[in-house]
């Protein structure tokens, strides 16, 4: 558990914070997936392995969402997410593979994970536990998120994810699996001429078949200077830390 001494209150915009520490921050891609999930307003969210709370805040910032509720299982980070908690956020300390009887199934307009990208046993695992964690599907798979969040959803509701580019066709026949139909898929580039770093997806539960592929999204210009949409997608984040 963190003791307090390492947690930073990082400004979001619009008198919105997340706190963080050094084991628990957040990164470009939770904001890409926050900034992907936006297609319209919507009541309930919930976002499995929340970490510090990053993306609900992002959505409850931009009112895109009532209410979110943000489930993680690390200890140190449900304390730092319990920090921005209100009553718009609440925070669920859980394995997302336990939900039943802590969540009400079949209710939510939105779910939203930005998973470990790494299966269990593949590359070099990181050094401490809790990177394990983060990186790798130890503690939870691709399979239990898209089947969790395929429980978790209303009919027609939405779940957007990220993933590393190689994992997509894994996340198109698992979503098909849990009766999630892909609906949009858009590659993320760090500049024009260099392949994917990462691939956002959105799914539709119990939709019909149809899946649209978006223009690319370049995280720099020509110049290696953040994109024009990147500056857009950053909004009020920016000021004061671009």
């Amino acid at each position: 558990m963190d003791t307090g001494v390492n947690i930073k209150k990082e400004p979001l915009g619009n008198g919105f914070f997340a706190y963080v520490s050094k084991s628990h921050t957040f990164g470009t891609d939770a904001v890409l997936l926050a900034d992907f999930a936006k297609t319209k307003k919507v009541k309930t969210h919930c976002d499995l392995g929340t970490g510090c709370g990053i993306i609900p805040l992002l959505l409850l910032r931009d009112s895109v969402t009532e209410q979110s509720v943000g489930v993680e299982i690390s200890d140190e980070a449900v304390s730092l997410a319990e920090k921005s908690a209100n009553d718009k956020f609440a925070v669920l300390h859980s394995d997302l593979k336990d939900l039943k009887g802590k969540l009400p199934f079949g209710t939510f307009d939105l779910v939203t994970c930005n998973p470990p990208y790494k299966a269990d046993g593949a590359g070099i695992k990181s050094r401490s536990q809790r990177d394990i964690v983060a990186r790798h599907e130890t503690m939870c798979t691709l399979e239990d998120v898209i089947e969790t969040s395929s429980k978790l959803l209303k009919s027609s509701g939405n779940l957007c994810l990220c993933q590393r580019p190689e994992r997509l066709g894994d996340i198109i026949c698992l979503m098909r699996k849990y009766k999630v139909e892909p609906k949009r898929i858009r590659i993320v580039c760090k500049k024009t001429g260099e392949e994917p770093w990462l691939v956002l997806v959105e799914g539709k539960r119990d939709a019909k078949s149809g899946v649209r592929i978006l223009p690319p999204l370049f995280v720099y210009d020509e110049k290696g200077n953040l994109s024009s949409e990147m500056l857009e997608i950053y909004g009020p984040y920016k000021e004061g830390h671009i």
